[in-house]
């Protein structure tokens, strides 16, 4: 099918795909956020909505629904732009979205966050709702860590650091960015920020205290030497990484 995209469909088509066999959904959930004073707020939502249209086409019997554009953020509410979403909202959204497609006769949902945050949150929700919904199943990837890891080694292809590649708004992201919203990027505010270890410890300080207590500029990573080249092979080897993390 040369569209897959939900939002972009009419009814009639989407039905004629159901009956031939697409009956997975795959959902993106992103986050509104800052990004650093270089990147749009909208970075994740955008990263979360190409990685979930990459998988759904790599699966090849699945259709995208529309990607959710905020998520849980509390930590970056000390920028201005970011919207956060509290865990229950977030919760109750994935069981709207998966209500709305199993009683559609859609037979998997897979739920793909892009954005820390929510990882735990849609974990919780995902096994809340497997079990709720006998008649499909729901799944995802919810290991933050193996996730960031992955990017990491992605990045090291290229030569590029875990300190530089970062966890936000860092080489890796701001690729990503460049290589599909290429006008939003201000590349003339590229600067490091926090380049320390990034592990569970640091995580729980960000999400316990905020970003500003390890980035005042809101970024972690450098993202001096990030190209629109290496973000489109990001962009393949994630989604790549995804499909066979799905497929087990």
């Amino acid at each position: 099918m040369n569209i897959i995209r939900m939002e972009d469909m009419n009814w009639p088509d989407i039905k004629k795909a159901m009956e031939e066999g697409y009956t997975t959904v795959v959902v993106g959930i992103g986050s509104t956020e800052q990004h650093g004073p270089h990147l749009p707020t909208k970075t994740d939502t955008l990263i979360g909505d190409l990685i979930a249209h990459g998988v759904a086409r790599k699966l090849g019997n699945a259709l995208q629904a529309k990607t959710i554009p905020v998520g849980c953020s509390e930590h970056h509410l000390a920028f201005p732009g970011t919207i956060s979403l509290q865990a229950s909202t977030l919760k109750m959204m994935m069981g709207d979205y998966t209500e709305s497609l199993v009683k559609q006769g859609f037979k998997t949902i897979i739920y793909l966050p892009s954005h820390g945050g929510n990882f735990q949150t849609v974990k919780e929700a995902i096994e809340e709702l497997d079990a709720k919904f006998s008649e499909a199943k729901i799944i995802g990837y919810t290991d933050l860590m193996h996730f960031v890891e992955c990017l990491y080694e992605i990045s090291s292809e290229f030569g590029i650091s875990q300190e530089e590649a970062g966890a936000h708004a860092g080489e890796n992201e701001t690729s990503f960015i460049m290589a599909f919203a290429s006008e939003l990027v201000k590349q003339d505010r590229f600067a490091p920020g926090y380049l320390g270890p990034m592990g569970e410890r640091e995580i729980k300080i960000i999400l316990n205290k905020g970003m500003p207590a390890l980035s005042k500029k809101g970024v972690l990573g450098d993202p001096t030497r990030a190209s629109a080249e290496k973000g489109k092979v990001y962009l393949e080897k994630i989604v790549d990484f995804l499909v066979r993390e799905i497929q087990k």
